[in-house]
């Protein structure tokens, strides 16, 4: 595997993790202001906002995330395979 892709898959499966940290924060009290969550956050919603506006909220549920989930799972895939790897 050349370097490119492992670098491209530890920064693609680093960026899953983070929106299933994210998905579960949503799940349980906390402060918004804690400077982790905060990044966290501040990484994941600019992603997020773009499948929330396809599939808005249904009261309490938001199931942007599985979309979002998918859709960075095959533009990891695509891009594995274009370089390689």
């Amino acid at each position: 595997m050349s370097w490119l892709a492992y670098i491209l898959r530890v920064a693609f499966d680093v960026y899953f993790w983070l929106i299933i940290v994210r998905v579960l924060l949503s799940w349980i009290p906390h402060n918004p202001r804690n400077p982790v969550i905060r990044f966290i956050y501040d990484l994941t919603e600019p992603y997020l906002y773009l499948f929330r506006r396809l599939i808005p909220p249904i009261g309490m549920f938001d199931l942007s995330p599985i979309l979002a989930l998918f859709v960075l799972h095959l533009i990891k895939m695509f891009l594995l395979r274009l370089v390689g790897g």
